[in-house]
């Protein structure tokens, strides 16, 4: 079986937020998606062993940040290649406080949407966190970036811990 040929399947790339307590944190997500529009329901996949996946579960909220094509590497990486236990991803960084009291990160984003948690679903490595929107906003009409232009443009690499790594086989 070639499992790249899950690589087709269209995906963007997000900044997803939430918070624990008077804490903070964000990661990069490339899996945000509608399910329902009336009432407009959304979801995201987080990996079991990233923090964020704790602050979503236990504060019952989470935002996601559509980025635009023009976010730096550096940017991204912030937020998918350093983990939350060991910095501040948000120091530095402009966002504001959504009405969840999770963070909306604003910089390089075109949209933002948060979330009520209704629902989770364990997936193997992974939750599908299902939340009823509470706000949502355009905040630019730049151009979203996808996760193919991520890899194929600019040259951004996957995580392990994103639903989409695929781990290579040695011969």
């Amino acid at each position: 079986m070639n499992l790249k040929a899950l690589h087709r399947l269209s995906y963007g790339l997000y900044i997803v937020g939430s918070r624990k307590g008077d804490r903070l944190n964000a990661q990069i997500a490339n899996t945000v998606f509608q399910v329902a529009s009336e009432p407009p329901i959304i979801a995201v996949s987080i990996n079991k062993d990233n923090l964020t996946h704790q602050f979503i579960h236990e504060s019952r909220a989470f935002t996601a940040s559509v980025l635009c094509k023009s976010t730096p590497l550096s940017f991204i990486g912030r937020f998918g290649f350093k983990s939350g236990r060991d910095i501040d991803k948000l120091s530095g960084v402009n966002y504001k406080m959504g009405e969840t009291e999770a963070p909306v990160v604003l910089e390089n984003a075109v949209a933002y949407l948060e979330a009520r948690l209704v629902k989770e679903v364990s997936v193997g490595t992974h939750t599908i966190f299902i939340g009823e929107l509470v706000a949502a906003d355009v905040l630019s009409e730049e151009e979203c970036m996808t996760y193919e232009y991520y890899h194929q443009v600019k040259r951004g690499t996957t995580p392990k811990t994103a639903p989409v790594y695929i781990e290579e086989k040695r011969r």
